[in-house]
């Protein structure tokens, strides 16, 4: 079955539903690409960062955090490294105040997901419901067994086209989704993660008497 005979059955929902299809590929595509940066980078940059901070290169680690700010976890931590000698209760607010306004980041896209696989079968289910009131719309109870019957049945089963058009659409964007909501629930517990650690060392330098800060240069 070809694409424009699939769009002739299934009527005229079948045009949302190309558009719910657009929208979610071209969004699936830009949350796999921002994932995928985070995953192949995000260890590496941390693990500099601590060694950094452990041989008390602060400038060195908030160098490294810069060349990589498009991470949210550099992000957080430049939030807290470039304060002017923070009380460790200052430091972890900032952390703590910086990872929240990384979440809006981290869940990008989860309503326009959850919009498009709530909204896609309920087309699907009106386009078939639209193509059995036509069907039976055009059926002559005199003529049952004869040529209008065989159309009718016909139209019944181009109707449910869109059912299946608009399951399509809504599985596919659900499986992403899924995934997507995965690996931001993995992505908070390593910020977490690696705040803490962050701040533990931290602490360490204070207590110390240490700069605790990179100055101006």
């Amino acid at each position: 079955m070809g694409i424009s005979k699939l769009f002739a059955d299934g009527g005229l929902v079948m045009w949302p539903l190309l558009a719910f299809s657009v929208v979610a590929v071209a969004l699936i595509a830009e949350r796999i690409a921002f994932w995928f940066r985070i995953n192949q980078r995000q260890n590496r940059v941390v693990r500099d960062v601590f060694a950094l901070y452990r041989r008390d290169n602060v400038v060195g680690a908030i160098d490294r955090l810069k060349q990589n700010a498009d991470l949210p976890i550099a992000r957080i931590f430049l939030a807290a490294l470039e304060l002017e000698d923070p009380t460790p209760e200052e430091f972890r607010l900032a952390l703590e105040s910086e990872s929240q306004a990384e979440i809006p980041m981290l869940k990008r896209f989860n309503n326009i997901f959850d919009t498009i696989i709530s909204v896609s079968p309920l087309l699907g289910l009106l386009g078939t419901v639209l193509g059995l009131i036509r069907s039976f719309g055009s059926l002559n109870l005199g003529d049952v067994g004869g040529t209008k019957t065989a159309s009718t049945t016909a139209g019944i089963s181009e109707a449910l086209v869109s059912t299946a058009s608009g399951l399509v659409v809504a599985i596919l964007t659900l499986i992403f989704a899924n995934t997507f909501r995965g690996l931001y629930l993995r992505q908070i517990a390593r910020i977490q993660e690696y705040g803490g650690q962050l701040e533990l060392l931290y602490r360490h330098r204070y207590e110390r008497g240490e700069k605790t800060y990179a100055s101006t240069r």
